[in-house]
């Protein structure tokens, strides 16, 4: 019971972090500081999907899993999770990398607006 707890903690986890890559940009309209937090992790977050690496919270959920005597599964979060209602004919490597892209694109486009907006009011 424990296991699969930390399991599904693990899991939560994870989705808060794709969410906070997504849309952290966002929050440093209210919190300029958090952009400190939030580039780090948008970038983490593009090179993950660009280069094609797993990230560490996976293994580490299929860790807990595995302990709790649950099957883990191959692939990415993203694969798992979220494959079949994003992409249900399959995650490719072009697709995934385009998701990286897509995410530094998206974070360029809020922090240019987040940029002009503090050098007009400044």
């Amino acid at each position: 019971m424990l296991f699969r707890a930390l399991a599904d903690s693990v899991l939560v986890l994870h989705l808060l972090f794709i969410v906070f890559v997504l849309a952290g940009g966002l929050l440093a309209f209210r919190w300029p500081r958090l952009v400190w937090v939030h580039l780090p992790a948008a970038l983490w977050g593009a090179a993950i999907e660009a280069a094609g690496w797993i990230c560490p919270l996976t293994p580490l959920e299929n860790h807990f899993r595995q302990f709790a005597g649950e099957a883990g599964y191959a692939g990415g979060f993203i694969e798992h999770y979220l494959l079949a209602i994003v992409y249900p004919a399959g995650l490719t490597r072009e697709i995934q990398m385009g998701l990286g892209f897509a995410v530094l694109a998206l974070n360029l486009l809020v922090y240019g607006v987040w940029w002009l907006r503090r050098r007009r009011a400044g």
